[in-house]
């Protein structure tokens, strides 16, 4: 899951951005609405979270600008203002939900969870393929009875070819979802990172999901 962060306070958004990451999601920051606008549009993400007060181009106008382009990701308000009056603005332009500073991070998971379910339309907590299972809320995988151990980044690598099985994904796919916008596709962190993935969830197992097409990427299929 990719994640984008609108938000100008450097130390807001460090934290949220750690705290993400901490989570297995990938996310990206941007320092005002102007840069914002333009990373929601030229992305796919699967949240924004939008903090009203930017400079250049405040948080309503670029709620409302990706909104009128059709862009409908789900998109969190999280905002100083926390009058009644700022909360149907916010909600009457297309936002999602609404989060008042100071918070919990706890309560700003909880709320990015229900969102990301709402916006995928699925309740499942597990992914799964050929005894393979990923659980969604405790982040535990299985193959079979044997519990495997992954990183972070795998965890994220694996949730992704769980979520997109039969299909065939490139790197830059691959980087545009697991890593973030700063990632360096001209690397072989991707090869590498998909190797480490199959020694973990195939080496020991006769039939295997994770296969690599030669100069195209990667499909994990039965």
């Amino acid at each position: 899951m990719r994640i984008l962060i609108v938000e100008d306070e450097k130390k807001v958004s460090g934290f949220i951005k750690k705290g993400l990451e901490e989570e297995t999601y990938a996310v990206d920051v941007a320092i005002d609405g102007e840069e914002g606008l333009l990373f929601g549009e030229q992305n796919q993400y699967d949240l924004i979270i939008l903090d009203l007060m930017l400079p250049k181009i405040d948080g309503l106008e670029v709620l409302s600008i990706l909104r009128d382009r059709k862009i409908e990701t789900p998109i969190l308000l999280l905002t100083a203002k926390d009058s009644v009056e700022d909360k149907v603005a916010g909600l009457n332009k297309g936002a999602d939900d609404y989060l008042t500073k100071p918070f919990a991070f706890s309560e700003l998971l909880a709320r990015i969870r229900v969102l990301l379910r709402r916006g995928k339309i699925e309740a499942r907590t597990t992914l799964e393929i050929a005894g393979l299972t990923l659980d969604l809320v405790s982040h535990k995988v299985k193959r079979e009875d044997h519990e495997i151990e992954l990183t972070g980044k795998e965890y994220s690598l694996l949730e992704y070819f769980l979520r997109n099985q039969g299909k065939v994904l490139t790197r830059t796919m691959i980087a545009e979802h697991v890593w973030d916008y700063n990632f360096d596709t001209f690397t072989n962190v991707i090869d590498v990172y998909v190797n480490h993935l199959r020694k973990k969830i195939d080496k020991n197992y006769s039939q295997k999901l994770l296969h690599t097409l030669r100069g195209v990427g990667y499909i994990m299929k039965e």
